[in-house]
């Protein structure tokens, strides 16, 4: 009988069989697939579309079509996470100078930009192919321009060229909760403006304030916000003025009879405690501290905002 030859093994410098050390460096299926995950943005994400999901309650008034509900939810989760890739993959070279952002999958070459891309156009078709199946043209209308806003527009432009890229990023973050409006209304009306309105604001505080606590990273990337541009103390003035703003457009959904008492008292509490955050920040000492607490506020505020929208006309 012929003799089986057996395969030669592959060994390594110190001794160690090649093949199982190549192996061991592989990703496992699970650890590739948290890192394609990561790419969506998850907290992102998820918070887009809990607005969505408040802004088709509002309009739903008690009154809800699930199956209407959930195409909505996930055509819009997965059109929002097809943005998010891409965003990754265009924003290689400003996460690599970042703290928060350098160990991203696509600044460390885990997932590579053509791969990161082809998730991104997956995602993206099979969103919007739900939102034309099962939802109306003004929900597909506005979730594409909200893709295109926030991919083009900030992403690729405003982001990087000006110092008003934030207002940009802002209208495409406010699309969500405008598309969940309309995916039951059908119309753009008073109620629809408010909500995206309040959304849009809202973003302004929340992001000035990160870029307060994160300026020196900002600077080091090259990115124009304001607090590079103009100044610390610029930023917190803004900062003060969209959160009044933000207030006053969230206290107007009582007055057209949207809501009721209920949430008028509590996003009156909110609005209140926040302006007077706002407020401390003029004379804070340490910005840095401050921003942080602004930050953490806005994501209270948000919240606030979408639970009591979502249950307000259900309530006195």
């Amino acid at each position: 009988m012929t003799a089986i030859k057996q395969a030669p093994t592959l060994t390594g410098v110190d001794g160690t069989d090649g093949a199982l050390a190549a192996r061991a460096d592989s990703p496992s299926f699970r650890d590739t697939l948290t890192r394609y995950y990561s790419l969506t943005k998850p907290g992102v994400l998820y918070g887009n579309v809990l607005t969505a999901a408040a802004g088709f309650l509002l309009a739903s008034r008690g009154q809800v079509d699930l199956w209407l509900f959930a195409a909505l939810v996930v055509g819009t989760t997965l059109v929002i996470a097809s943005a998010c890739v891409l965003n990754n993959v265009l924003d290689r070279d400003i996460d690599g100078v970042m703290d928060r952002t350098r160990k991203r999958a696509t600044v460390t070459g885990s997932i590579g930009a053509r791969p990161a891309v082809a998730f991104s156009v997956v995602l993206g078709v099979a969103g919007m192919a739900m939102l034309v199946a099962w939802t109306n043209w003004l929900v597909v209308a506005v979730g594409l321009g909200g893709f295109i806003v926030y991919v083009v527009l900030y992403g690729m432009l405003s982001k990087r060229l000006s110092i008003h890229g934030t207002l940009v990023g802002s209208v495409s973050g406010a699309a969500p909760i405008l598309a969940g409006y309309v995916a039951v209304s059908g119309v753009v009306d008073v109620g629809a403006v408010l909500v995206f309105l309040a959304v849009f604001l809202w973003q302004m505080p929340e992001f000035y304030s990160i870029a307060i606590y994160r300026h020196e990273e900002y600077a080091r990337a090259g990115v124009p916000v304001i607090s590079v541009v103009r100044s610390i103390r610029n930023t917190k003035i803004q900062i003060l003025a969209y959160t009044v703003a933000f207030v006053a457009s969230t206290l107007l959904l009582p007055v057209f009879g949207y809501v009721g008492i209920v949430y008028t008292v509590v996003m009156g509490a909110v609005g209140a405690y926040w302006t007077w955050l706002g407020v401390t920040g003029l004379r804070a000492d340490d910005d840095d501290r401050w921003a942080r607490q602004m930050f953490r506020f806005s994501l209270v505020a948000v919240l606030a905002l979408c639970l009591m929208v979502s249950v307000g006309p259900l309530l006195p």
